[in-house]
């Protein structure tokens, strides 16, 4: 199969090492992945703001550079959840049908599509896991609580396979981190104390790391654990899943 690997924008500029990581871990895996160099933005921004509208262009960009692919895979559960969900803007056709469906997060693509039952991976941490709003309920990665189905959770089963890793039980396992995206510009105080409950969550449970498949997610919670100097640190689940740290 041949991949198209999908940066979003924040990865490209502030996390680079998630992307590489993305990159590293779906080789090992036997993937030919390839980089468009022409891509941008997928436009899920001015969406969040509700110019969806001025996304077109960059909606339409990425169905160019990406429509040749047999999957796209990108290490964020709501760039991938944008394009599969809001690329109706661009109207019906088969270019674009073909790019919703096949465009998939790193942890879903594993498990989903590549079947991962093993990983050459060691992080001997302890990690709190943190399953973002868009994976939970748009990708359905993992049981949320309000659902009275089996316990799931494709994240957890992906760390699970990773050896000396310990995994932290939280008291609130999909509660909201407060980014939201513009949501953490548009409403600051509310996310500040959504995110400040978030980490202390982690934090009295013992978590050394928290990880989650949203960088975005990570980002805002790394800002207010720098400014109250807290001991945790954030890294992406591709970094621990390539056994990089």
């Amino acid at each position: 199969m041949k991949v198209g690997l999908f940066v979003p924008c924040y990865v490209d500029q502030f996390y680079p090492q998630a992307a590489i990581a993305t990159l590293e871990l779906l080789e090992k895996l036997g993937v030919d992945v390839e980089y468009p160099k022409q891509q941008t933005c997928c436009g899920q921004p001015m969406a969040n703001s509700g110019y969806e509208n001025a996304g077109w262009d960059v909606a339409r960009r990425f169905v160019q550079n990406f429509k040749s692919f047999d999957y796209i895979v990108t290490p964020s559960g709501s760039c991938a959840l944008h394009v599969k969900e809001n690329y109706d803007i661009l109207g019906v056709n088969d270019e674009v049908d073909r790019v919703r469906k096949r465009t998939y997060e790193l942890c879903e693509f594993l498990t989903d599509v590549l079947k991962v039952e093993k990983l050459d991976a060691s992080f001997p941490h302890k990690v709190g896991l943190h399953k973002s709003c868009h994976g939970l309920r748009g990708l359905r990665m993992a049981k949320t609580s309000e659902l009275m189905v089996d316990d799931f959770s494709k994240l957890q089963y992906l760390l699970g396979l990773v050896q000396d890793i310990e995994l932290v039980e939280l008291a609130r396992t999909d509660e909201c981190c407060g980014f939201g995206g513009t949501f953490a510009v548009s409403e600051v105080a509310v996310s500040v104390k959504m995110g400040k409950d978030r980490i202390k969550d982690h934090e009295s449970h013992g978590a050394e790391y928290i990880t989650s498949a949203d960088m975005s997610c990570l980002m805002h919670m790394e800002g207010l654990i720098r400014r109250e100097k807290r001991p945790l640190q954030v890294v992406h689940i591709a970094e621990i899943l390539n056994g990089k740290r």
